[in-house]
């Protein structure tokens, strides 16, 4: 009689994945996340609000936190492509990691009574046990992505319910989150999205995640020197990166920057917020299938550039709208180049990794992701960066209130509409450059 492990070791995918094993795999963007989205949206107020930590103190915990994790991203993903084991080189990082990251995203909520001193330790160590187990497992799933599915065809399939399932994700963790803790408690919050996450993230390891028989040659590890030296060096990676970037810094200055137009242009109460939220993610859900049937008859680069194109003729939208409905109108079409943003920059990513494998000889998913990860950590800086200065330019000053200078509804629609539009400009350029042209290689 097998065990588990005997069974986990001994099963590999030789053809085209079936649907089960699809909808499985793409199960795992649910938790990963809703736990990404619920920790970024409310952890700062969690521990200055709830537990009186000084916002100083979490600002340069947080500033750790974003470090840490840009940081282990490459370190991370280059490891996971020289790794040999008998289960392969990806699954025993998912399974290994799967219960301390549910377990850490649970004990961040539910802190022991201790003086700040003790709270401030408490959340450094338990966000870095997190951080680890976050990039250890996300990273490996999103290298599974083009092992998986090998063709444009089956990425621009396959990759549909893996982002219906994290947009869902990231509803429950910005939506359904504060609910949760109205009603139950912070640590009744954490046990409950604790224990969902864990469910589909073993859903999804044991019925979707299946690696392929790699060819020897293909597997040997690459020297780190070589490793470097051929990812900064792909003609077709460094346009990709940068556009991403730009793709990832236009999303977060709009993002940031809702609540402040919600508030102060439109004047309208600051719940309402969701609604333009909703609009843009509720309208991704068709939209992703829409950008698949079009990757499918044109190529990941024509697909991609007409994605960025609608995105960025959407967000200028928002100078105009004078109340909430207008402005949700907007998020619809915002949502439907949001939607194929989401479909198409992984379907993209898995083209460069099989053309380097081509050329090199070697599977480097890992590699790839983790770089593609360093770099679009950057988009929170410039999210930072770009918020501080139109704000403080326009003259904002949170001690007024409402009674803003009339300077304040211009900088924060210049914020969301113009800025993230000429952030979309550069990221078309960037995958205008990209020299695949082809759906298959």
């Amino acid at each position: 009689m097998t065990t588990l492990t005997e069974r986990l070791r001994d099963r590999r995918l030789d053809a085209a994945p079936t649907r089960a094993q699809t909808i499985a795999f793409g199960a795992s963007g649910f938790p990963t996340q809703l736990m990404a989205q619920t920790f970024s949206a409310f952890v700062v107020y969690f521990y200055v609000s709830h537990l009186a930590v000084p916002a100083g103190w979490v600002a340069v915990a947080m500033i750790a936190h974003g470090i840490l994790n840009a940081v282990l991203n490459p370190v991370v993903g280059a490891i996971s492509d020289r790794i040999r084991t008998p289960w392969g080189r990806r699954i025993p990082w998912i399974g290994l990691g799967i219960v301390p990251l549910v377990v850490a995203f649970a004990l961040v909520w539910m802190p022991p009574e201790l003086p700040v001193a003790g709270l401030i330790a408490w959340f450094l160590v338990v966000v870095a046990v997190y951080d680890i187990a976050f990039v250890v497992v996300v990273l490996n799933i999103s290298a599974l992505f083009p092992e998986i599915f090998r063709t444009t065809e089956e990425r621009a399939r396959g990759n549909v319910p893996r982002q219906i399932f994290a947009i869902l994700g990231m509803v429950l963790g910005t939506a359904g989150a504060p609910a949760l803790y109205s009603a139950i408690g912070w640590p009744g919050m954490a046990l409950v999205l604790g224990a969902v996450c864990l469910a589909l993230l073993v859903w999804s390891f044991l019925g979707g995640m299946i690696e392929r028989r790699v060819p020897e040659a293909a597997s040997e590890a690459m020297r780190w020197r070589d490793q470097l030296r051929y990812t900064f060096r792909n003609r077709a990676f460094l346009p990709y990166v940068l556009g991403s970037l730009f793709v990832q810094t236009s999303i977060a200055v709009i993002l940031a920057a809702i609540p402040f137009y919600v508030r102060y242009s439109l004047h309208a109460p600051e719940g309402e917020g969701s609604l333009l939220l909703g609009a843009i993610f509720v309208t991704a859900i068709p939209s992703i299938v829409l950008w698949s049937a079009v990757v499918r008859r044109t190529s990941p680069r024509t697909a991609l550039l007409w994605s960025v194109a609608v995105f960025g003729a959407a967000v200028l939208g928002y100078l105009a709208p004078s109340n909430v409905l207008g402005a949700a109108l907007v998020g619809v079409a915002v949502g439907v180049g949001v939607g194929g943003l989401l479909q198409l920059l992984e379907v993209v990513l898995a083209q460069i990794i099989d053309e380097d494998a081509v050329r090199t000889g070697h599977r480097r998913e890992g590699a790839y992701f983790g770089v593609n990860g360093f770099v679009v950590r950057g988009s929170v800086v410039l999210q930072a960066v770009v918020a501080a200065a139109v704000l403080t330019a326009s003259g904002f000053d949170a001690t007024l209130g409402d009674a803003q200078p009339d300077a304040v509804d211009g900088g924060i629609r210049l914020m969301l509409a113009v800025i993230p539009l000429g952030f979309t400009a550069l990221a078309w350029l960037c995958f205008w450059l990209y020299p695949i042209r082809t759906r298959d290689l």
